[in-house]
């Protein structure tokens, strides 16, 4: 698509949709469009156009479905810089694994910065069917969602149709719940969940954060105190978090410092540490626990004071969104951005790759029959110089991709000399003159 007829397709569809949105009090109740997620409304709004009727409408659309079941999976903390072209329908798909108590973080930031929009989308992998649990856009906040049930998470980044510009994604994790002891204490988790207790006849259901008497014992979230005592945990206080499906359990306190029903929130100390119940004849520490209606669960991840951070992204950026080629021998598609990642394909040298992204010192790349995966950014070299030239011996189509039922772009004559500039199966990608394209070896 040259750039005349891209700006002038992008201008009618900003035409269109802008009638859209201001036609949309007679689609429907009022709010309606408040309810969808932004991708949503920016979909509904190309089907209300008629954009749908369009190839690149059309596209966007079944992009948006399609890339959900070609995540490509990837191991938290991540960080990717990519780009997005507005030649091309474009959607990237991450799948990866949430542990309950932790909280997800996740910051998209763009170049440009403005009329540049890309649809952040967050499911929990179901088999049924996907639960979506935040939505955004690059106009917003970033994302900060609880893990509340531990399993597989989709998160979906799609641009509006023809927009260019390079973003990087970050998500990170660390603790749903602020640390229970405070730091002055010198607090460290000596003993742990599942441990054995009285000889084995029970487990432990939490984990022991051992301080000095006295110590702060902090409300971990904002709720509502809840102070008792028995025979186990000596003086103890339950707290109700605000919208959560459990309840804190502090206990072996040395004094409660709330009352019945107090609301308290983050940092507030509803007690102090000590060893009352039956840890009487131990150091003073804080038992703490966290309960459902099916029981206790963990509550290490909830706490854990530890936020990693991604690796840095050290691949050669100016080789995103160009068509390279492998310039070592079985080069290594892998899985993941790692080499402990599983090898997808051994790929032959001088094949030709797609860079989406660079992770790390990878690249994440797609191959011309669509597969993607990570290669390491030194097995990788531009296309700029050719690696051979060749002579056709017959006249031979050129094909507008590795396959023979693709869009025939010209016909080469017999005679005629070409560059390869790389290759793909049992294809050439050649060069002639000012048109590119794939020939069949």
């Amino acid at each position: 698509m040259n750039l005349l007829t891209q700006s002038k397709l992008s201008a009618l569809i900003w035409m269109l949709l802008l009638a859209t949105i201001f036609s949309c009090n007679s689609i429907g109740p009022a709010g309606l469009f408040k309810k969808m997620s932004p991708h949503d409304t920016y979909g509904n709004r190309l089907k209300t156009a008629g954009l749908q009727q369009t190839a690149i409408g059309s596209q966007w659309l079944q992009m948006a479905d399609q890339s959900l079941g070609k995540a490509i999976h990837i191991t938290i903390p991540y960080k990717e810089t990519g780009f997005f072209a507005a030649e091309r329908v474009q959607a990237a798909t991450f799948q990866f694994e949430g542990k309950r108590g932790e909280k997800l973080y996740i910051s998209l930031s763009k170049n440009p910065a403005q009329n540049f929009n890309i649809f952040i989308d967050l499911w929990q992998q179901k088999s049924q069917q996907n639960k979506l649990l935040a939505s955004a856009d690059t106009s917003g906040k970033p994302l900060t969602v609880e893990v509340k049930q531990g399993g597989t998470y989709l998160l979906r980044l799609q641009p509006e149709l023809l927009k260019s510009g390079e973003y990087t994604l970050i998500i990170q994790s660390g603790p749903a719940l602020a640390f229970p002891v405070a730091a002055s204490g010198k607090p460290n988790i000596g003993s742990f969940y599942g441990a054995d207790r009285d000889a084995g006849i029970r487990k432990h259901e939490g984990v022991d954060i051992f301080a000095k008497k006295g110590t702060p014992a902090l409300a971990a979230a904002n709720g509502i105190a809840q102070p008792g005592e028995n025979k186990l945990g000596g003086k103890v206080v339950f707290l109700h978090p605000d919208d959560a499906d459990y309840t804190l359990y502090y206990a072996h306190l040395d004094s409660q410092l709330v009352h019945n029903g107090q609301h308290v929130s983050v940092g507030d100390t509803v007690g102090l540490v000590g060893n009352t119940g039956n840890a009487k004849t131990t150091p003073s520490h804080l038992h703490f626990g966290i309960y459902t209606n099916g029981g206790a669960v963990n509550p290490l991840t909830f706490v854990a004071p530890v936020t990693k951070k991604p690796e840095p992204v050290t691949a050669p950026l100016q080789n995103l969104n160009t068509m390279v080629r492998t310039d070592t021998r079985n080069s290594k598609l892998l899985t993941e951005a790692t080499e402990k990642a599983p090898v997808k394909e051994a790929l032959p040298e001088g094949t030709a790759l797609h860079v989406d992204a660079a992770v790390g010192n990878y690249y994440k790349v797609t191959l011309p029959n669509g597969q993607t995966g990570f290669l390491n950014s030194k097995s990788v070299n531009t296309i700029n110089a050719p690696l051979r030239k060749y002579t056709l011996k017959t006249a031979q189509p050129l094909y507008n991709q590795p396959d023979t039922l693709s869009p025939k772009k010209t016909i080469l004559a017999a005679g005629k000399p070409v560059n390869v500039l790389a290759g793909f199966e049992s294809f050439y990608l050649i060069e002639d003159g000012n048109e590119t394209g794939w020939l069949k070896k």
